[in-house]
């Protein structure tokens, strides 16, 4: 699958994107990311406080155009011909 970084996400991936194989969830995703590029992406998307039961992710995942919150969140299958877009949190003011 073609995964997208944008802002600060390309910055800590160091590329605009990339090409996984293999990984069946965005959970997995997020962690062969972590493991494969840089650790900081699992932390910058899961373990901020803005992450909650309800927020599982700090910034916004889609899948194929479509907002990870509005299908299965983390457990949200992924398939190799998917194309995934990573946005950091949007900033006010």
């Amino acid at each position: 699958m073609r995964v997208r970084f944008y802002a600060t996400f390309r910055e800590i991936i160091g590329r605009k994107e990339v090409e996984v194989h293999g990984v069946r969830t965005v959970r997995e995703l997020i962690d062969y990311l972590a493991e494969h590029y840089n650790k900081r992406i699992r932390d910058e998307l899961l373990h901020t406080p803005r992450v909650g039961p309800d927020k599982p992710v700090d910034g916004m995942i889609l899948v194929n155009g479509h907002n990870i919150l509005h299908l299965k969140g983390l457990d949200t299958e992924l398939k190799d011909d998917d194309e995934v877009h990573i946005f950091p949190p949007a900033g006010g003011g």
